[in-house]
């Protein structure tokens, strides 16, 4: 949210910058908890390398909430904000380059953008466009077929077929691994 809107906002650069040496640069490899369920969050999460899930355990099955990659910015934001346990644990999918920037830094950076015009824009835009993205996919998970959901993710976010393993997509879905290879099927041979 914050390091990766430099280039759309430059004059907001001065205030960025001031806090880049304060950012932690991980390499870290896959399977990394950045954050367990029942944790407060402390820091806001960059990703300039690499892919993260969110996941939260349901009764001992773990369930994808949500992806992120490259150029994304995350946190568990009720936790971050309230400092409340974490409903869901952070974790990379693949190796991956990130920048943790602790909360207080977030802090001072938000209360020094708070003095530019055009920030509050800027971050009404950002949460309104995340706010967007959930409601559709909640809104699909309610409406929608399993085989719908996957035909949306293959249309409007193709990358994460590529990327993530299968067993994400299905937990993500809401479906069995063995449903998803059936869809999957299916839509080969429709296009076959």
């Amino acid at each position: 949210m914050l390091f990766h809107i430099k280039d759309q906002f430059p004059e907001l650069r001065p205030y960025l910058d001031k806090y880049l040496e304060f950012q932690e640069r991980l390499e870290v490899p896959a399977k990394t908890v950045l954050l367990e369920e029942g944790k407060i969050s402390g820091n806001y999460i960059f990703v300039a390398k690499g892919c993260i899930r969110a996941a939260l355990n349901n009764n001992g099955d773990d369930k994808t909430t949500q992806f992120f990659f490259e150029n994304e910015g995350l946190t568990s934001l009720e936790s971050f904000l309230k400092n409340t346990p974490s409903l869901f644990t952070i974790e990379t999918i693949e190796p991956s380059i990130i920048y943790l920037l602790p909360k207080k830094y977030v802090t001072a950076l938000l209360d020094d953008l708070s003095h530019e015009p055009r920030f509050l824009k800027v971050i009404l835009g950002f949460l309104a466009e995340r706010q967007l993205h959930y409601m559709h996919e909640f809104v699909s998970f309610i409406k929608d077929t399993a085989e719908q959901r996957y035909q949306n993710m293959l249309n409007d976010r193709p990358h994460i077929i590529q990327r993530v393993p299968q067993h994400y997509i299905a937990s993500y879905l809401g479906i069995t691994r063995v449903h998803l290879s059936r869809i999957k099927s299916a839509l080969a041979r429709k296009q076959g």
